[in-house]
């Protein structure tokens, strides 16, 4: 079974073809795959490889990690298993926002004694 390799600081416009003819120098390359953007179908600067051999993936990353293709001096690795989703879970606590104060429970007022934020001020101005 191939090992695969990871390749990074790659040029955006970079293709697979590209980096199947850079690898095959190296050996026999079985797949090479540059990651796209869903959003912007655009490259995101990194792809990966896979060779036929872990003897000719050693011999790939000894010989290419910083070498130049388009300009640009790439990064070449081991490629480590991915984590099980993109990121951890939530905990059930965490508020549904980003940003800024937590919001009260439903029914409840912002401060403890149920009066507005604004003071005094707004309770006149609420009044005319």
């Amino acid at each position: 079974m191939g090992k695969k390799l990871f390749v990074g600081n790659l040029s955006f416009d970079t293709r697979d073809a590209d980096l199947r003819e850079l690898f095959a120098k190296a050996g026999t390359c079985v797949s090479a795959v540059i990651v796209m953007d869903r959003a912007t179908a655009r490259s995101r600067g990194f792809g990966f490889v896979e060779m036929s051999s872990d003897e000719e993936a050693r011999r790939a990353v000894a010989e290419l990690n910083g070498s130049q293709i388009q300009g640009r001096a790439i990064n070449v690795s081991e490629a480590r298993e991915r984590s099980e989703g993109p990121r951890p879970p939530r905990p059930a606590s965490a508020p549904s926002h980003g940003f800024g104060p937590d919001r009260p429970p439903a029914g409840k007022g912002f401060r403890k004694d149920g009066k507005s934020r604004r003071g005094i001020r707004g309770r006149k101005r609420s009044i005319f």
